[in-house]
């Protein structure tokens, strides 16, 4: 029996994803996290074998949640849940060490497939996210700028298109002052972009803000 901790900040979409998991006899749901602090807490106390987690948690993004868990608990199986669609975060999260990337609309069988396919230590690919697999190994020209960044340049663009100072910036990552600001010069280079104002347009026009 697979051991199934589910991460999401909506009591409902965690209900429904239980009663899918209560239909099988292979799926045994152990926790839940409302939080990105609470996953943290759940993959640290190695209760699970695959973890859900939702990308748009109240405290913490589940995209800082994932590099955490990536340094303190490497070989957890993390699949992501997203409403967002595959082309505005999924190859990001690849890249961060996500082990799936999944739709929160997908069909019930497609998710406990992807479940069990993490759960052997194999990555779950879906055709949208094989797709872009392959354009970005074309370098598709229309590929979307934010999936050239590396994992830590992409939470930092997120931050400053959210507004967020290079102080602040650097107080949540536990970065100084100065490789936040590199960071940031090297964003700007890799987008082509020239100000923070550009990052936010930039964002809100991919959808990649809440």
């Amino acid at each position: 029996m697979i051991r199934v901790a589910i991460c999401d900040d909506h009591q409902i979409v965690r209900a429904g994803f239980k009663q899918i998991f209560s239909s099988s006899d292979d799926f045994s749901v152990v926790a839940e996290a409302g939080t990105g602090r609470e996953a943290l807490d759940i993959a640290r106390r190695e209760i699970c074998d695959v973890l859900l987690l939702d990308i748009a948690m109240p405290d913490q993004s589940g995209i800082d949640t994932l590099r955490t868990i990536r340094q303190g608990q490497p070989d957890l199986p993390v699949l992501i849940l997203s409403g967002y669609p595959a082309q505005q975060y999924a190859l990001n999260l690849f890249k961060m060490g996500a082990n799936g990337y999944l739709n929160k609309e997908c069909e019930a069988d497609e998710l406990m497939t992807a479940v069990r396919t993490v759960h052997q230590g194999r990555r779950y690919v879906s055709s949208t996210v094989g797709e872009l697999l392959a354009q970005s190994f074309d370098r598709d020209p229309n590929t979307a700028l934010h999936t050239e960044l590396s994992d830590r340049e992409f939470q930092v663009f997120l931050r400053l298109a959210r507004g967020a100072t290079v102080s602040d910036i650097g107080v949540a990552l536990s970065l100084s002052i100065k490789t936040v600001s590199t960071y940031r010069t090297r964003i700007m280079e890799k987008m082509g972009l020239q100000s923070n104002s550009d990052l936010t347009y930039y964002a809100m026009k991919n959808n990649l803000l809440d």
